[in-house]
């Protein structure tokens, strides 16, 4: 793992390196240039005599040699004092460090982090595609299925303690508050009997009925409630008896026939009242009063916000025992889910145009917002490096062209004093 890091700071290091063994090789050639004019000029000023036409030569060299000192003064005085003299406007990188910085934060921030060369790059890069190609692959889904998981009971303390589960129960009964219940529940009833669905109702009902009339205890209650209402003549006959009989018989045939008939004349009475139940949630006044003091009663009963944070609880137990089970649920759904994410969004050109123009715009909105920090990031660093490591940097990098500028000075100040030399010796002879 720490073999890449060690790998490329000895690389730069070698960079570096070369980078210094080049100037300084610079530097001397450079050096031994200037001094070789300087033996030029004095060699040919001794023998101009013997030879006139060394005066040239001189002339050549004299001005080579004060162009070379010239741009060494000029090359030294950028990165320290000239031979460590006080001169004024020397050393002028160390003396400028601050305004360098600010110039140098202010400069990236106008030309590398200005909206439309920000959008531009953002806009070579498919992001939608690199997205998708991450998610498509099995074992990223499930690790960040697995990361999602760890994060449930951190996030579910995080909604306790924000106040969100409070504010959401709070929402969904105030959500509620405003249904008109007389009307919603004429709708739910009138979807329950379009397909006859009511009538099983009624059949259920005359089974439980069924149920209910063979059962001994409830018998024994029928016949003690007859026993009761009958004079006390009729019961030495067991008069309760034979109507306990006669009503169990009765009752029984007919939902025997009501369950046997579909068109049994029950049926069309069961069928009128609840339609005209369903006509009078619809419409009535009275059924909406009583309809909506239900809805009140029930929303301010203490039992439902009660059953509500037993929900809670509940749900956030199962998140949290599921999320460290070996074989969890949501790990498996969550990665399922990526899986499929990202395939649909690689089998989408058209979402993944939407992704990307969404992600450009998020990016250079916050490139935006963030690139005066960045410049001021620059250049506090920038005042924060040590002045002879910004020195050696600079130099490091530019000095080595910097020192072609001696070459070229002693060059163009050679030809300029042996320009000069001609036109004297050819106008003005004297």
């Amino acid at each position: 793992m720490s073999s890449a890091p060690a790998f490329a700071a000895q690389a730069s290091f070698e960079t570096e390196r070369e980078k210094l063994v080049a100037l300084r090789r610079t530097k001397a050639v450079a050096a031994a240039a200037l001094f070789l004019c300087i033996a030029i000029f004095v060699t040919a000023r001794i023998f101009q005599d013997q030879w006139p036409w060394l005066s040239f030569v001189a002339a050549f060299a004299e001005a080579a040699a004060i162009g070379g000192i010239a741009d060494w003064y000029a090359v030294v005085a950028l990165f320290r004092r000239p031979l460590g003299l006080p001169i004024p406007h020397t050393a002028i990188i160390p003396r400028n460090q601050a305004r360098i910085a600010d110039n140098l934060g202010r400069f990236i921030e106008m030309n590398f982090l200005s909206p439309e060369p920000v959008r531009e790059k953002l806009k070579e890069v498919d992001f939608a595609a690199l997205v998708a190609d991450w998610l498509s692959a099995p074992e990223r889904a499930d690790g960040l299925s697995r990361f999602v998981a760890r994060l449930v009971p951190q996030t579910m303390s995080a909604i306790e303690n924000s106040g969100l589960r409070d504010f959401v129960r709070q929402r969904a009964l105030s959500e509620i508050d405003k249904v008109d219940v007389a009307p919603l529940g004429a709708d739910l009833l009138t979807a329950f009997t379009d397909d006859n669905r009511h009538q099983h109702l009624l059949d259920d009902f005359t089974r439980v009925m069924g149920r209910f009339l063979n059962d001994e205890q409830a018998l024994a209650s029928m016949r003690e409630r007859i026993r009761e209402e009958l004079p006390s003549l009729f019961n030495l006959f067991r008069a309760d008896a034979y109507l306990l009989k006669k009503i169990v018989a009765s009752a029984s045939s007919l939902l025997e026939e009501v369950r046997a008939d579909p068109d049994h004349p029950m049926r069309h009475e069961f069928d009128r009242f609840v339609h005209q139940f369903i006509d009078k949630l619809r419409t009535s006044n009275d059924y909406a009063k009583r309809a909506e003091k239900l809805k009140q009663d029930f929303l301010a009963r203490p039992e439902l916000s009660n059953f509500a944070v037993d929900i809670w609880q509940s749900f956030r137990a199962f998140l949290e025992q599921d999320a460290i089970a070996e074989k969890s649920v949501i790990r498996q759904h969550l990665a399922s889910m990526f899986v499929d994410v990202g395939r649909h969004l690689a089998a989408d050109p058209r979402i993944r145009a939407d992704m990307n123009e969404g992600f450009v715009v998020a990016l250079a909105s916050f490139v935006e917002n963030q690139k005066s920090g960045v410049s001021t990031f620059i250049a506090d660093q920038v005042r924060r490096w040590d002045l002879g490591q910004l020195t050696r940097l600079v130099e490091l990098n530019i000095g080595r062209d910097l020192q072609y500028i001696r070459f070229n000075g002693m060059i163009i100040g050679g030809l300029a004093g042996l320009a000069l030399q001609v036109f004297d010796r050819i106008f003005l002879p004297g």
